[in-house]
């Protein structure tokens, strides 16, 4: 059960989106939701390194007005997430950390059941528009499932599960059924995109649903075929108009792709939806 929820907040608008879902999954559960606002100090001070003597005075001086300006940032982000979520009635915390944002936000997830956080996070206050890997690095290291929302709020009532029978989308099965964020009640469809065997994809998604029926759910499942299968989900879930894509990540090499596999990449890129993903 859902107990204690994690936000991380940055000044893009799915803030505001992730609060919301976080308040509402909060209400359901009568769980405590903390609003996070890191303080990138490792940005500020690859950003502010001086290039000779002389210039090491006036990096000192950046550093330290990027810093005052940064945390003058965070705190008015955790006022506008008390703001938000303080009309709820939802039990909450505020707090502000300092150090690289992933780390923090991993740390505080040992003590959390939920992250939420929106597709594309920028911690580094001073420069909003700067991308990072700070989803991709958090997923990966992360002991708990993650929440990925995008600029819009939709309430959840049709879950859309992929599904192979593989270790990461097993994980994020579970960690589905298990917290039920939104609760017992949502359709759930169960879909496995196969390319040449539909008898080990029936029996695949079989297993499956053996599973979560006896979680209270009642699956339809759903075999596809096709080469493309990021192509073939997305269209699946556009089709059925869900609300919600539970998907599995993959720990493979490179930048966003070291916590995402290709497809899962892909998916949270493209893919309309907010995402149920677990490492």
């Amino acid at each position: 059960m859902l107990k204690k929820i994690l936000v991380a907040l940055d000044p893009d608008s799915d803030t505001q989106v992730a609060t919301r879902y976080a308040a509402d999954i909060a209400e359901r559960y009568d769980a405590v939701v903390t609003g996070l606002a890191v303080v990138d100090l490792g940005s500020i001070e690859s950003g502010t390194k001086g290039g000779g003597i002389g210039s090491f005075y006036y990096a000192e001086k950046l550093r330290e007005q990027m810093t005052a300006e940064t945390r003058a940032k965070a705190r008015e982000l955790l006022d506008t997430f008390e703001r938000s979520i303080g009309d709820s009635g939802v039990k909450h915390l505020e707090i502000v950390e300092e150090g690289v944002p992933f780390q923090r936000i991993v740390e505080d997830m040992k003590y959390h059941d939920l992250l939420v956080i929106g597709k594309e996070p920028h911690f580094f206050y001073g420069h909003p528009e700067k991308s990072t890997d700070t989803l991709a690095r958090v997923v990966k290291n992360t002991v708990a499932p993650t929440l990925v929302v995008g600029r819009s709020y939709t309430k959840i009532k049709k879950v859309v599960a992929a599904y192979d029978g593989s270790e990461a989308s097993s994980r994020a099965l579970r960690g589905f059924v298990y917290t039920r964020p939104f609760g017992p009640d949502v359709s759930l469809h169960l879909i496995n995109v196969y390319g040449k065997d539909a008898a080990e994809s029936e029996l695949t998604l079989k297993l499956a649903e053996s599973f979560v029926k006896v979680h209270g759910f009642e699956p339809t499942l759903v075999n596809l075929k096709g080469g493309d299968t990021k192509k073939v989900i997305i269209e699946y879930v556009q089709s059925v108009d869900a609300d919600l894509l539970v998907a599995g990540a993959h720990s493979v090499s490179g930048l966003k792709k070291m916590a995402f596999g290709s497809i899962t990449e892909k998916l949270l890129s493209e893919c309309p939806l907010p995402m149920f993903v677990d490492r």
